[in-house]
């Protein structure tokens, strides 16, 4: 009687997990990263009193599944990755190097430009320069600095972010179709996690002055939406690009020289 051989079953394929959104990102898309903290376990019969344990750092699935950066996410990244970033702004303090030094966030520029230019790829690609001198325009790298102190929905921090602007950032209903960011209003004192707001900022205000003008922005042009000055007077247009130009072209020949 002939032997019946017995088929090997097919093996399944392995799931595949998914691509990050960058090198430099903790979690998959969908996740966000909650850094190591104490936990509160509630009293049982065992422990009748309760105690306190360590919950080591894990991703964690947004409510969404969408692409979300959260502060422990961002600070994380900027501790093991930005100092190792050569393309840097050129180091002029810009004239602000007493109370507010003008070389003091360098590496978070660095950072946070080639963070957002990997993401979206744009051509040309921003500038560390530019996000230097718009910071040196906005706030003089004042981090705490609140554009109306009587407001507290005023502009904030670095590059000067408002709470309506914060809101869009991480509104996954909203304008934006990826890459979220969710801050509170205090985060926005942070310097890492302002620029990075800031620069996800000016990327989508590159979208909209793309949109206007019918082809593709300038980064100078997007500063000018960045800056609101399409609802501004001409003086007080030219005062605000003035100002950025000003600390630009320094930027500019400090790298020829």
């Amino acid at each position: 009687m002939a032997k019946i051989s017995k088929k090997k079953p097919i093996p399944k394929p392995k799931k595949q997990k998914p691509k990050k959104t960058h090198t430099w990102r903790l979690c998959p898309p969908g996740e966000h990263w909650v850094r190591t903290h104490s936990l509160l376990v509630p009293p049982s019969r065992k422990d009748p009193d309760g105690s306190i344990t360590t919950r080591r750092g894990h991703c964690a699935k947004n409510p969404t599944g969408k692409d979300q950066l959260y502060p422990d996410e961002m600070r994380e990244m900027t501790t093991k990755n930005f100092s190792k970033v050569k393309e840097k702004p050129c180091p002029l303090d810009l004239g602000f190097r007493k109370k507010h030094k003008g070389n003091e966030y360098d590496d978070l520029i660095a950072g946070w430009t080639k963070y957002w230019n990997d993401v979206f790829k744009p051509s040309p690609p921003l500038d560390p320069d530019i996000v230097k001198a718009l910071i040196a325009s906005e706030s003089g790298f004042d981090s705490n600095i609140l554009a109306d102190k009587k407001n507290t929905n005023s502009a904030r921090g670095l590059m000067q972010i408002t709470n309506d602007t914060r809101k869009i950032l991480g509104d996954e209903k909203g304008e934006l179709k990826d890459h979220y960011l969710t801050l509170t209003r205090e985060d926005l004192h942070d310097p890492s996690l302002n620029i990075c707001a800031g620069i996800r900022w000016l990327f989508r205000k590159h979208e909209i002055a793309s949109s206007l003008l019918g082809r593709e922005a300038t980064w100078e042009e997007t500063v000018a939406e960045f800056k609101g000055t399409r609802k501004a007077t001409k003086s007080r247009t030219a005062e605000l690009m003035d100002n950025f130009n000003k600390y630009l072209l320094r930027l500019k020949q400090c790298k020829k020289s």
